[in-house]
């Protein structure tokens, strides 16, 4: 829980935050057990008013540049205003499921199995 931990401090200290949800959905992927590599964050702002899309997940790259060169391998960003989150119905779009990746190969398979992903 390490990096997420820190995916979540530095997202609540770099906006203003109605709603920050970061879900570790590493599990779902051809990687080790307890890894942190594939997150999807949630995130309400009034900062991301009247900005496109573009921008707002440029702003979050900023702040996590350290944790995408690192070990964050997929992030899944819904990044909404307050008057978009509303509307939304404030629900959370899910993820798609893994494509089976290494998974479908018997070399990485047999190496992610040992942890050696």
């Amino acid at each position: 829980m390490k990096i997420q931990n820190a995916i979540e401090t530095k997202l609540n200290d770099a906006f203003d935050s109605r709603l920050l949800q970061v879900e570790n959905e590493s599990h779902k992927h051809s990687v080790p057990p307890n890894s942190e590599t594939h997150f999807k964050v949630t995130l309400v702002s009034p900062e991301f008013e009247g900005q496109m899309k573009v921008r707002r997940h440029q702003a979050i790259y900023k702040v996590l540049a350290e944790e995408l060169e690192g070990g964050v391998h997929a992030l899944a960003l819904h990044l909404y205003s307050p008057a978009e989150w509303e509307a939304s119905g404030q629900a959370v779009p899910e993820s798609p499921n893994c494509m089976g990746g290494s998974k479908k190969d018997p070399v990485m398979a047999a190496r992610i199995a040992r942890g050696e992903g």
